[in-house]
Order: structure tokens, then C-alpha cells, then sequence
């Protein structure tokens, strides 16, 4: 039943990105916005929601490392796993202007974690800041990206849907990524306790891979298209998110108590893969295909690394 979960939850993933991108570049289209923040604001949040899903209810049942490793481990692998497998595909070079802005929020958020988990737990009033801030920077994004509007390129305007059509891909497509990330993970981490795996564990790799695959199907299917805006948008998004947010929600509901591991090792290792992407974005040189090899290289040697430890 468990390997059934899995194949499930990869076709949901699947279909779900799909449905969800063709529904936010038409959205971008109506809404005369930069195709960027749509991304952030709808397919980071919605490919996010896997994530919250999660850490709400590792946090609420006493599995607090699953719901930290969860967000720590899918922030590194949003970056090394997922940038890397879409950059090989289609190498990253241009992308909209605001991402500068945007990478800024993600670097923020980064080390606002590494300063939470130094205090061994992440309390109900960081929680409330936390979103406080998330919503203040989702408003601020969409306020200026309707001021700084631009017209999308022609392979985004080819295809126009009806307001309703629209709608329901969107919502199918969250509603699809969310089933299918549920079935994986479920699917996957009775996999992985059956061989002895420990929570941390299990949330920095499988549970963190399970709920970030919305992201890669999400990528890949915008590298096929060779939209680097939405890529770039759906993985910076999606990290603030995942701090901001799933965290914040979640330790509103249930304070999250942070293992001496997470202070020492893997939310520094986060962070320094978030600084080294945010330095390849911020200095322009994108993310060719060399770099994008040696980012999976680097995710395989830290995947074995978690297990050693």
C-alpha cells in the first residue's frame, strides 16, 4: 500500500504543477502583472501548502524534528535539487528585475531561523511575527508589482482562459499538488521508519523531498516552457514561504522545539546554500549547466552526510 502512495502522489504532483502553472501565467496575463509575482505569490504559496500540511501535524502529534526538518530540508533541497535538475534542462539567466528584492526577503528569513533555533524552540510571538512580516512582504510585492508592469512575452500571451477555466486549474491544481504531496510523504516516511530511519532524518530527506516535489514538477515544467521568471519565482517564493509562514503557522498552533542539531549543522548548511544562490541571482550570473551539475553532486553528498550523522 505504501509503494502505491508513492506512484499516486508522484501522478498528483505531476498533474497538479501542471494545471497549477498553466493557471497562474494566464492569471499574470489578466491582472497585467509581472509574471514573477504571480509566481510568488500563488505558485510559491500554493506549492507551499504540502509543507504546512506537514509541520502542523508533525508539530501537533510531538514530532517536532519532522516539522523543523521538513522546512529546513526543503529549502536546501528547493535550491540544490530543484534549481539544479531545472537548470539543466534550461539554464538560468534572465529573470525579472524584482528578484533582487525578493532575494533580499529570503536571505532575511534565513537568518531570522538560524537566529530562532540558537534559543532550542520557535514560540507562539515569533510564530505571529513571522507571518506578520510574510504578509507585509506579500503586499509590498504586489503593490509594486503593479506599479512596475510589464508586458509578458508572447509564448505566455498565446493562450487565453475564461475566468472560470482559469479558476478551476488553479484550484485543481493546488487541490492535486496538495493530495498528491499527502499520498507521497505518507507513502514514503512508513518507508523509510520501517528501515530505521530517525525523524530528523526522516524530515531533512524524504519529508522534505516529498513536500518540495510540487516545486521540481512546478520547475521543470516551467524550464520545458523556458520561463526562468516563474522558476526563479517559485523557488525564492516558496523558501520565504516555508520560513515565514508554514513555520510561523505552525508554531502559532504548536511551538516547534528545535534539536542542538538544527542550531549547529543544518539550518548553517541552509543558510550557506541560500547565500550562495542568492549570490549567483544578486551578481547576475545565473545558473548554467556546469554550476546546475555540481549543485545535484553537492545534494547527494549532503543527503549521505544527514545519514552518517
Amino acid at each position: 500500500m505504501d509503494y502505491i502512495l508513492v506512484v499516486a502522489g508522484i501522478a498528483g504532483l505531476y498533474f497538479g504543477a501542471e494545471w497549477l502553472l498553466r493557471g497562474a501565467i494566464a492569471l499574470a496575463q489578466k491582472l497585467a502583472i509581472p509574471t514573477l509575482v504571480v509566481s510568488l505569490i500563488i505558485v510559491g504559496f500554493g506549492t507551499s501548502m504540502p509543507e504546512l500540511l506537514v509541520s502542523i501535524r508533525a508539530a501537533t502529534t510531538g514530532s517536532a524534528d519532522i516539522a523543523l526538518g521538513n522546512v529546513v530540508g526543503s529549502n536546501t533541497a528547493n535550491v540544490l535539487l530543484i534549481v539544479g535538475a531545472c537548470a539543466l534542462i534550461y539554464p538560468i539567466s534572465t529573470w525579472d528585475r524584482a528578484v533582487r528584492r525578493d532575494t533580499y526577503v529570503m536571505m532575511a528569513a534565513s537568518l531570522l531561523l538560524l537566529g530562532l533555533v540558537q534559543f532550542g524552540s520557535i514560540e507562539r510571538i515569533a510564530g505571529l511575527a513571522m507571518v506578520a512580516l510574510l504578509l507585509a512582504y506579500v503586499g509590498y510585492a504586489y503593490l509594486q508589482g503593479r506599479k512596475a508592469s510589464v508586458p509578458l512575452d508572447e509564448e505566455v500571451k498565446h493562450e487565453k482562459l475564461s475566468g472560470v477555466f482559469m479558476a478551476t486549474l488553479i484550484a485543481g491544481g493546488l487541490l492535486t499538488l496538495f493530495a498528491g504531496a499527502e499520498a507521497l510523504v505518507r507513502g514514503a516516511t512508513n518507508l523509510a521508519r520501517d528501515f530505521g530511519v530517525s525523524e530528523a532524518v526522516i524530515g531533512l530527506t524524504v519529508v522534505a523531498i516529498g513536500t518540495s516535489l510540487p516545486e521540481l514538477a512546478t520547475g521543470i515544467m516551467s524550464a520545458l516552457r523556458r520561463h526562468s521568471d516563474i522558476m526563479i519565482g517559485n523557488i525564492v517564493g516558496s523558501n520565504i514561504f516555508n520560513i515565514l509562514f508554514i513555520l510561523g503557522v505552525t508554531s502559532i498552533i504548536q511551538p516547534v522545539s528545535a534539536a542542538p542539531r538544527f542550531a549547529s549543522f543544518d539550518v548553517p548548511v541552509m543558510l550557506a546554500i541560500t547565500l550562495g544562490f542568492s549570490a549567483l541571482l544578486l551578481t547576475h550570473v545565473g545558473v548554467r549547466r556546469l554550476v546546475a551539475g555540481a549543485m545535484l553532486v553537492i545534494y547527494g553528498a549532503y543527503t549521505f552526510a544527514l545519514v552518517q550523522i
